[in-house]
């Protein structure tokens, strides 16, 4: 097996390093990708000075980058995202919901989530709520809620609201009815305990 090869990064190259770092690499993915598309080449004391600027600008780009990503963690922890999607009466959508449609809707209220970050373990097929991880690094991630809903109101739904509705009248009217007989009995115990017996009557007349 080839041994790891140290190369001088000339670009930053994400899960990497950035430019101006040395880095080991396998043979075969310096000889080609790095070394054939300029990205890096063998480090020498010259070359490593020559990148010296462009280090120290590519390390504040990352101070940057890191500080933005974890201000945008903080904020999506426990944030509801609500999707609208086209469905049939079965709540299943036309089109699958993917990675890139939860971050093209976060971007457009004002998170910077590329889509790499959005880590499904399968695309949403149906209405309904589910969870989402968004993840940059190890140790930047947040969990997130998605909404899936349709845009109408589904037939469906409809017919389980209504059956939801008619189902709670009945129990209206079932706890009247019983609250009734409840009260009805009631009464008839007042009555029977109430009525003298004929022996106190007696009693009393004597």
């Amino acid at each position: 097996m080839a041994r790891p090869v140290e190369l001088l990064l000339l670009r930053t190259i994400e899960n990497l390093g950035i430019v101006g770092d040395i880095v080991k690499v396998r043979a075969g993915f310096a000889r080609n990708y790095l070394l054939p598309h300029a990205l890096a080449e063998t480090p020498t004391p010259e070359k490593v000075e020559a990148l010296k600027e462009a280090r120290a600008k590519a390390q504040a780009g990352v101070a940057a980058q890191r500080a933005t990503r974890e201000a945008t963690i903080a904020k999506l922890e426990g944030y509801t995202l609500k999707l609208v999607r086209s469905c049939n009466d079965q709540g299943l959508l036309y089109g699958s919901t993917t990675q890139r449609d939860i971050s093209d809707a976060l971007v457009a209220i004002g998170f910077p989530v590329d889509m790499r970050a959005v880590r499904l373990a399968a695309p949403f097929r149906r209405v309904g709520s589910y969870h989402c991880t968004i993840q940059f690094d190890r140790d930047l991630k947040a969990e997130i809620n998605i909404d899936v809903v349709a845009d109408r109101v589904l037939e469906s739904l409809m017919r389980a609201q209504d059956a939801d509705a008619a189902a709670a009248a009945e129990a209206i009217e079932e706890a009247k009815h019983a609250k009734s007989e409840e009260t009805a009995d009631a009464g008839a115990e007042t009555k029977k305990t109430a009525k003298p017996k004929k022996g106190k009557k007696a009693e009393a007349t004597a």
